[in-house]
């Protein structure tokens, strides 16, 4: 496509919404990852410093788990 204008460009053809939504909706998830995965890193030194084998599933849920 050839747009005119940068507002055309965001308007994306009346799916600016959806691709612009899309595109930021990626990012938050990627960001959330790359945060949870340093958490989980941070976590799995800390059990080994420790003398721990591995940290208990339920230090990464918020709640513990009921079986």
């Amino acid at each position: 496509m050839n747009w005119s204008s940068a507002s055309e460009f965001f308007a994306m053809g009346g799916y600016g919404f959806y691709v612009w939504g899309s595109f930021g909706m990626t990012a938050l998830v990627m960001l959330g990852e790359l945060i949870a995965l340093r958490l989980r890193r941070q976590a799995l030194l800390r059990a080994v410093r420790e003398g721990q084998d591995e940290p208990s599933p339920t230090h990464f849920s918020e709640a513990p788990h009921e079986a």
